[in-house]
C-alpha cells in the first residue's frame, strides 16, 4: 500500500533528545530474571524503546515548556487554575471542572461520590484500574462491548461502541434498579484502542435519560477517538477534531479524564460535571484527599502545560501524523507475520499473541510470553492484555478461566519516537515470528490480590528440548 508521506509528516520537529541504553542480550536476561519477568518491574535505563504505556510517557512542546514558567503555585485561587478551567469549560461545556493528579484519583472520587454498595457500573469496557476503583466503590464493574469486537480480524470501524441491546436489556430488567452509572470509554483500551462512534454515544445518552441514569465518558482519548470519528462516520468528515470532541461531551452528563494522554503531560486529569449536588460531593472529597479544588495535587506549572496541551492534541495535523505513524507501524508489523487487532486504532497496536504462539497454552500466558520475547530479544518493553490480566485463577495461582484473546499492547507515546524505531520493533517481532517455537511459557511465583498484572512475579517455563 502506497505512503501519503504528508500524511506521515509531524507537524513538529526535534528539539532536545535524550539517550537510550542497550543492553546485551545477557543483560536483558538477568534484568529481566530479577525483575520477576514482569516488565513493570523493570528500571527505565533497562529499556531501549518503552511501549509499556501512553500514559504521561509523552514529549511536551516548546509552547508547553514556555507556558510552564507562567505557573502560579498559589496555594488558592491560581491564575494558572482559572487559565486552566476556562479551557476545559470552553471544550466540553460543563460547568463544573474539579482537577486532580491523574485520571485514577478522578475515578476514586467521582465513583466513592457516584456509587453506592451493591450497584453496578456498565462500560464498553473499564481498563484496569478503572475496574479496580469501581470494585473499591463497593459497585460491580460490568462490560458490554459490541458483538463486533470479538472479530480481530474485522474492518468494523466503530468496534469500540457498547452492546445497545445488552444495555438497554439490563437497564429494563431485574437488574434495572441497580445500575447507578454508565461509563463509556474513549477510545475503548481494553478493546484494541477501538473508536466509539458518535451514534453510539446519543443513543446511550438517550437510553440513560430515559431511565434516570447518570451517563459519563472516561475521556482519556477523547481528540483521538475524535480524529478516528471524523474519518469513519458519515456525517462529521467536515467537522474538526476539537467540534466532534465538544459534541461528544455535550452528549454527556460529565466525564473522568487522564490528562496524561491526549493533555499530552506527563501529570493531571480532571472530572467535568453538570450536577451541583454531585459537583459538592466530589469537592469535599477531593479537598480531604487531592488538596484544594484550585489545584487538586497538581503544580501551577502542571496546569499550565495541560491547558497548551488541551490546544495542540485537537490539531488535526498532529493527528493525522500520529495516526498514519500507527497504521504504517500496524503494516509493518502484519508484513512480518504478526496479526494485530483490526483496524489500527492510534494510541496504541495490539498484537495477536494466542495466533502467533499456538504451542502455548492460556495457562502459560501467550500474551505476557510475546511481550517477555520482544525484551529479551530487542530490549522493548510493552503489556500484555491477555489471560495473565484478564483471566481468573485459583488461590495455587493456576489459571481457571482464561481470558478471550491473548494479546499484547504496544502503546505509542505521544511525540517520542521516529518511524526508525518503529521499524526496529518490526524487525524484532519478524524474527520473532521465524521461530515462535523458541518462545517459553512463564507460570506465576507471587501475585497481588487486586491489579494483579502490576505486581505479579513469574518464573519461564523451560521450552521442550531446551535443557532447562
Amino acid at each position: 500500500m502506497a505512503v501519503d508521506m504528508r500524511e506521515m509528516l509531524p507537524p513538529y520537529r526535534i528539539k532536545v533528545v535524550e539517550p537510550i541504553p542497550f543492553l546485551t542480550a545477557a543483560e536483558r536476561q538477568q534484568a529481566l530474571a530479577e525483575a520477576g519477568y514482569n516488565p513493570f518491574n523493570l528500571r527505565a535505563d533497562q529499556i531501549t524503546v518503552d511501549l509499556l504505556s501512553d500514559s504521561g510517557t509523552g514529549a511536551t512542546s516548546a509552547a508547553q515548556e514556555a507556558a510552564a514558567a507562567l505557573g502560579d503555585e498559589s496555594y488558592a485561587g491560581a491564575r494558572s487554575w482559572f487559565r486552566f478551567r476556562d479551557e476545559v469549560h470552553d471544550l466540553t461545556g460543563y460547568p463544573r471542572i474539579l482537577p486532580v493528579h491523574q485520571g485514577r484519583a478522578g475515578e476514586r472520587i467521582l465513583f466513592t461520590s457516584l456509587l453506592k454498595p451493591g450497584q453496578i457500573c456498565i462500560s464498553n469496557t473499564h481498563f484496569d484500574t478503572t475496574h479496580a476503583n469501581v470494585e473499591l466503590a463497593g459497585a460491580e464493574a460490568r462490560d458490554l462491548p459490541c458483538p463486533e469486537a470479538f472479530d480481530l480480524d474485522s474492518a468494523a470501524p466503530f468496534k469500540g461502541n457498547i452492546d445497545l441491546d445488552a444495555l438497554e436489556r439490563t437497564l429494563t430488567g431485574p437488574e434495572g434498579h441497580r445500575v447507578g452509572l454508565v461509563l463509556m470509554t474513549i477510545t475503548n483500551n481494553g478493546l484494541g484502542a477501538q473508536p466509539v462512534s458518535m451514534a453510539n454515544l446519543a443513543a446511550v445518552g438517550e437510553l440513560c435519560r430515559r431511565h434516570r441514569v447518570p451517563f459519563f465518558l472516561d475521556a482519556a482519548r477523547f481528540a483521538e477517538n475524535a480524529w478516528l470519528v471524523g474519518q469513519r462516520e458519515p456525517g462529521y468528515r467536515d467537522w474538526t477534531p476539537r467540534q466532534i470532541a465538544a459534541q461528544a461531551f455535550q452528549l454527556a452528563d460529565g466525564c473522568v479524564v487522564s490528562l496524561k494522554k491526549d493533555g499530552l503531560s506527563a501529570i493531571g486529569g480532571f472530572i467535568g460535571l453538570r450536577d451541583d449536588d454531585l459537583h459538592a460531593r466530589c469537592e469535599a472529597n477531593l479537598i480531604a484527599t487531592e488538596g484544594f479544588s484550585t489545584y487538586g495535587g497538581l503544580a501551577g506549572h502542571d496546569l499550565e502545560r495541560l491547558t497548551q496541551g488541551l490546544r495542540e492534541v485537537v490539531d488535526p495535523a498532529y493527528l493525522r501524523a500520529r495516526a498514519a505513524s500507527t497504521a504504517r507501524l500496524a503494516r509493518l508489523v502484519n508484513d512480518a507475520g504478526v496479526d494485530t487487532v483490526q483496524p489500527a486504532g492510534i494510541h496504541a497496536l495490539y498484537l495477536n499473541a494466542g495466533r502467533l504462539l499456538p504451542h502455548l497454552s492460556p495457562g502459560e500466558f501467550p500474551g505476557h510470553a510475546l511481550g517477555c520475547q520482544l525484551y529479551l530479544d530487542g530490549g522493548i518493553r510493552c503489556a500484555e492484555l491477555g489471560s495473565l490480566y484478564l483471566g481468573g485463577m485459583d488461590d495455587q495461582h493456576r489459571l481457571v478461566t482464561p481470558a478471550p484473546f491473548e494479546l499484547v499492547r504496544l502503546a505509542i507515546p505521544r511525540r517520542v519516537y521516529t518511524d526508525t524505531h518503529f521499524e526496529y520493533v518490526a524487525e524484532v517481532l519478524a524474527d520473532i515470528a521465524k521461530d515462535p517455537e523458541r518462545v517459553p511459557g512463564y507460570r506465576v511465583v507471587s501475585s497481588p490480590p487486586l491489579l494483579r498484572h502490576f505486581k505479579v512475579r513469574l518464573a519461564q517455563i523451560p521450552a521442550p528440548g531446551s535443557g532447562g
